[in-house]
């Protein structure tokens, strides 16, 4: 049980034009675009903040932006237990995957804004968002700084705090002897250079990102958040589980799921251990009942 009696639970592309339609009626109030059959996969690039930023749409309903791990490529993690009741968006941030690399450090902060300019693009209002390790970075500092724009946020992984103190120390440890042609970076390098406009910008683009400057959210950062908040995090993931319980005591409101059996690429490994539960929580419209504590009597239909 976390603060104020509330319980933590583990368990077990674009070619053409689109229509937006306000659905306010069954959604709060927030637009999303409508595609046909013929556009269920679409691909694309939009000109945001500098960027020739890449994109795919998959998918049919309400707009999931899902934000990658730190060198994920779209399209290589395929949510399809969500592409049925959403249309799925997946960008290749700056310099990774497709989106060519410009002249401008990374932060997270930069691709957060450049994630709110594809919005803009696209004519999207309102969307849900899916962050993946430091995607999730992204997803949470958006919901802070546009809150208007985000219906739900999903993080699995994400060291919210600072890095020094989110992993485990044999992560820090390890991560202090890795190069750009290491091989536990094979999987990434090998999907990155296989689309990258430059195969050869790889050690440069590790490089930045290696270096891209994080000091974490703060508790009154955490606690100003305003929006449904589900934080997942896996029993063998690189993030300390007592750091997933305080990003999940300091946000109001917010959900955790503690995924058993599960490392820190389970998105990609095995997502049908998380979607289910992505999809139950994007889907959620009912309130909620209290939760039955010493001050709270429980009756059914009344409490949980």
């Amino acid at each position: 049980m976390g603060r104020d009696g509330r319980n933590w639970t583990g368990i077990a592309v674009f070619s053409g034009k689109f229509s937006i339609f306000d659905q306010s009626i069954f959604r709060g109030g927030f637009s999303f675009v409508s595609l046909n059959r013929n556009q269920m996969e679409q691909q694309n690039y939009a000109p945001v903040n500098g960027l020739r930023l890449y994109y795919e749409i998959e998918g049919f309903g309400d707009p999931l932006v899902y934000l990658g791990a730190g060198f994920a490529v779209a399209g290589v993690t395929r949510l399809t237990g969500l592409t049925g009741s959403r249309q799925v968006i997946s960008v290749d941030m700056q310099g990774r995957g497709r989106t060519a690399d410009i002249d401008r450090p990374l932060s997270f902060e930069q691709q957060a804004e450049d994630v709110i300019g594809l919005l803009d693009h696209l004519g999207i209002d309102k969307a849900d968002l899916l962050g993946d390790c430091v995607g999730g970075i992204i997803a949470m500092l958006i919901a802070i700084r546009h809150p208007g724009r985000v219906r739900r946020v999903v993080t699995y992984g994400s060291a919210l705090g600072n890095f020094g103190e989110a992993y485990y120390p044999e992560v820090l440890a390890g991560t202090m002897q890795l190069t750009p042609d290491a091989p536990v970076f094979e999987y990434q390098r090998t999907h990155y250079q296989r689309v990258a406009p430059d195969p050869a910008h790889w050690p440069v683009i590790w490089a930045k990102f290696g270096n891209t400057p994080w000091s974490g959210l703060s508790a009154e950062e955490l606690a100003s958040v305003r929006v449904p908040v589900m934080i997942m995090v896996g029993d063998h993931d690189w993030v300390r589980l007592d750091q997933a319980v305080a990003y999940f005591n300091s946000i109001p409101g917010a959900e955790l799921f503690v995924v058993p059996d599960a490392g820190h690429f389970v998105l990609d490994a095995e997502p049908e251990k998380l979607l289910p539960l992505v999809e139950r929580f994007l889907c959620r419209t009912e309130a909620k009942l209290p939760f039955s504590t010493t001050a709270i009597a429980y009756q059914r239909g009344m409490s949980r």
